[in-house]
């Protein structure tokens, strides 16, 4: 017999866990369920040594703010970055309000976001970049920095036997957050379940059917039994990480002709020495090696997971055809279909920066690794960082003419209809998933979201206006989100990890 909802959620990740919050909150009579095929919350891409938990708002990462050919500064994308940013920080601080989320600092604290780079002409590049974006009111609280004393007073860790005769600049922003996505996700899960969602964990959806009246059917397997079932919702979310490309091609709809996916990996080194990990309090961003993908920009991490600091550095690339870490190594090769073989082609004939600097990335020894830790720790010893493996992403291929062409960032795939939506890509992602669930609710609800508006306002009172636009709201929310959010405590009363 076939059960049957208003909303299936697939996946238990920071996606579904927002999308299906806004939906509670603004049409609590609805039925929703979500699928997890694994048996706990936000086992991939939101578990916090998966993500970078930058909490990415374009303050330290370089690739939002590319150098044009006349040598200035495109800052537009970093604007529209930070913006959408603002919109979650907004549905967080309500939610702490309002009994969504309970502690703040379980999953977001302060700490300052920095780009670092070395070298005249990235020197240069760096101090253009902050004469850009300073003038702009998201990013006017932004310092930079170049001289050696200042350098080593804020960031120790990174100055000991450091040679200046190497330039070095630094963009210094303090209003940064770490977030935790994995305490994030189970916060709004834990609230769901109270609110009555349905939420299925080991169980893996197997393929999805379009009914005659509009309606789905979603046929799930319980991984433990085996036992199969069928759910009809009237509408999709598909929040499964790398797998939603191959579940939204099982569902058929015409949106996702073209399109295919490219899967990279990441490895980092986690510090095991508490007094380096002391050392260092700030997320430090540089410039990406050529041919490397924007998700693989160097970092030296300050985390906070379980109320811990902890430190990582990388990401160093690595190679799977998985689309997920717990995923199968067919995941690739399933994923060719016949409307998408030609963007792949294409993109594997016109990206060969990125496959050399893969190759390169997996032939990088152990010590080759320690080598680009240097960059950032001088005279590093690998003895006291060890390997992770952390979190599987899925690049989308797009068709462009005749071949397809490899997108960073995340997309939203809607039906026409509104029946069905899912997300792919990676970075931004978690960090701008409010703005993308509303983004969501938008264009696959249209009747329903004119009445929802008056709500999603008091939830997020920026939607709608550019807060670049509007400094007086700006500011108001700014202080409205760091009281709600406890931003204004010190990350130095934390232990170390």
């Amino acid at each position: 017999m076939t059960e049957k909802t208003d909303v299936v959620l697939i996946g238990a990740g920071i996606m579904s866990a927002t999308l299906g919050a806004l939906l509670r909150q603004l049409q609590p009579d609805w039925s929703i369920t979500m699928f997890e095929r694994m048996d706990a919350a936000a086992p991939e891409s939101s578990d916090p040594w998966n993500n970078a938990g930058t909490g990415h708002s374009a303050l330290c990462e370089l690739n939002y703010t590319p150098q044009n050919a006349d040598g200035s500064v495109d800052i537009s994308k970093a604007i529209d970055i930070n913006e959408r940013f603002q919109v979650s920080r907004q549905f967080w601080a309500y939610g702490v309000e309002n009994g969504v989320l309970g502690d703040p600092s379980q999953f977001i604290n302060p700490i300052p976001h920095v780009s670092f780079v070395h070298g005249a002409d990235n020197v240069d590049y760096l101090r253009k970049r902050y004469e850009a974006l300073s003038r702009h009111p998201l990013f006017d609280t932004m310092q930079y920095i170049d001289t050696p004393d200042e350098f080593a007073r804020r960031l120790p860790l990174m100055a000991k036997g450091r040679d200046y005769s190497d330039p070095v600049a630094l963009n210094w922003t303090d209003g940064g957050t770490d977030i935790d996505f994995g305490s994030l996700t189970k916060q709004l899960l834990a609230y769901l379940g109270r609110a009555g969602v349905n939420i299925g964990f080991g169980n893996a959806v197997r393929d999805l059917s379009k009914q005659s009246d509009g309606s789905w059917n979603v046929k799930v397997r319980n991984t433990r039994t085996g036992r199969d079932r069928t759910v009809n919702a009237k509408f999709v979310f598909v929040g499964a990480g790398g797998y939603a490309l191959p579940l939204l091609q099982k569902s058929g709809i015409k949106e996702m002709a073209g399109i295919g996916g490219f899967p990279v990996s990441g490895l980092f080194l986690r510090c095991t020495n508490p007094d380096l990990i002391e050392q260092h309090e700030a997320k430090v961003y540089g410039k990406a090696a050529v041919g490397a993908p924007p998700m693989s920009v160097p970092h030296l991490d300050t985390r906070v997971i379980n109320g811990n600091r902890g430190l990582l550095f990388g990401p160093y690339a690595g190679w799977t055809p998985k689309f997920l870490k717990d995923g199968k190594n067919s995941d690739l090769f399933k994923s060719v279909k016949p409307n998408n073989i030609f963007s792949m082609i294409g993109v594997g004939l016109t990206e060969m920066s990125l496959t050399k600097y893969l190759i390169s990335e997996l032939l990088k020894s152990p010590s080759g690794r320690v080598n680009s830790l240097e960059e950032f720790v001088p005279r590093a010893d690998g003895h006291d960082w060890e390997l992770i493996t952390a979190g599987q992403r899925v690049q989308v291929i797009r068709r462009k003419g005749a071949g397809g062409v490899l997108e960073f960032g995340t997309a939203v795939i809607a039906a026409q209809d509104g029946s069905i939506a899912g997300l792919l890509g990676a970075s931004p992602g978690a960090s701008t998933g409010v703005s993308a669930m509303v983004d969501v609710l938008q264009r696959c609800f249209p009747g329903e979201y004119a009445g929802w508006a008056p709500k999603l306002k008091e939830m997020v009172p920026s939607l709608g206006v550019k807060l670049s636009e509007n400094q007086a709201l700006y500011h108001e929310v700014w202080d409205w989100t760091n009281k709600a959010l406890h931003l204004t405590d010190n990350t130095s009363a934390l232990a170390p990890n």
